[in-house]
């Protein structure tokens, strides 16, 4: 018996009925020998992380551009979801290394610029955009030059099912449930951890004051940050446990508060004026480049470093432009549309 065989074997005796085991899995898009040392969601975790997707997250803005140190991006996002899944994961005894690959792979097909960034490539695109369905076209297609990750069918599953936008937190819609109660898990810590560190960084940008919350969420919630997570998080664990078949929830009347924090974040906060006339400023550089290299399809053979489209050429630039990080995007803007300093030879 191997390593990963006795790894596999210590899951069937210590997770829940409920979890997924790694010997259960679903199997890869392609098929490929087991490593013999790391069960099969350990192995999609560490190719995750290994990406060079996962790498750009670290210069793709969460909510403020181009921030000091302290505040949030994608990648401190995504490492907060990751952890908060993981402490709920683990207290039901679920399986945490997919758990983990869900949550560090979950947003890695996000544009630059936020969901304004997102919002302009739905309205450009001919098919629309959604960052899910992107961050599944990266495994699955861009990373490693066109082989794709080829993760495991319930990492996909998890990835592509993550997203709530605006409407319900719990999953009501069995056609939008996930595979696994793990992918269940990540969708509601995404949530969790997002409403919770856009609060703390919109107080430090000074957007909102803690005072502006509503009294009765701060009273029902917590009155910091990490009484908030730590209230959700517990609610979370303690509903699942509690009801039928370990179904993620955390129950009607948090949920409720849960709501209410995230639609006072939309308003004071996402569709703040301080907040949204600089995305509105990012908008114009995003339709630019899109439209620049629509029409301009050697331009982008040349910047890619492509011999041919790989796809309908609006869905490459599609592609190339949601794989831009933040930085990227204004420098590629500032090389092509502005005009730059005659250099003169001494």
């Amino acid at each position: 018996m191997n390593i990963r065989e006795r790894l596999e074997e210590r899951e069937e005796q210590v997770l829940s009925p409920n979890a997924q085991k790694s010997s259960s899995t679903r199997g890869r898009v392609r098929f490929e020998p087991e490593c013999d040392i790391r069960p099969a969601f350990q192995h999609d975790r560490d190719r995750i992380t290994h990406s060079k997707s996962f790498r750009r997250l670290k210069y793709k803005t969460q909510v403020f551009l181009s921030p000091g140190d302290h505040y949030r991006t994608r990648m401190t996002h995504t490492l907060e979801v990751s952890q908060i899944a993981r402490t709920i994961g683990r207290a039901l005894s679920l399986n945490e290394d997919l758990v983990e690959a869900i949550a560090l792979g979950h947003d890695l097909g996000h544009t630059p610029f936020g969901h304004s960034g997102e919002e302009v490539l739905n309205r450009l695109h001919p098919d629309g955009f959604r960052h899910y369905e992107q961050s599944l076209r990266v495994v699955d297609l861009l990373e490693k030059d066109g082989q794709g990750l080829n993760l495991t069918y319930e990492v996909r599953d998890g990835i592509v099912k993550h997203s709530k936008g605006k409407g319900d937190i719990l999953i009501n819609d069995d056609n939008e449930r996930p595979l696994t109660r793990e992918a269940e898990v990540v969708r509601v810590a995404d949530i969790i951890a997002y409403i919770n560190h856009d609060v703390d960084d919109a107080i430090r940008g000074n957007v909102i004051s803690e005072g502006d919350i509503p009294r009765h969420l701060r009273d029902r919630l917590g009155h910091t940050v990490s009484d908030r997570i730590d209230t959700m998080v517990r609610g979370v664990i303690s509903n699942t446990l509690e009801g039928p078949d370990m179904q993620v929830g955390c129950g009607a009347e948090l949920e409720s508060l849960m709501v209410e924090m995230r639609g006072f974040l939309y308003e004071r906060v996402y569709e703040s004026p301080v907040v949204h006339s600089d995305f509105i400023k990012c908008s114009k550089i995003i339709e630019d480049l899109y439209g620049f290299f629509l029409r301009e399809r050697d331009a982008f053979l040349k910047e890619t470093e492509r011999d041919d489209f790989y796809d309908d050429p609006a869905i490459c630039v599609r592609d190339f432009i949601a794989g831009m990080t933040d930085r990227y995007a204004f420098s590629l803007f500032e090389k092509l549309f502005l005009p730059m300093p005659w250099s003169i030879p001494v």
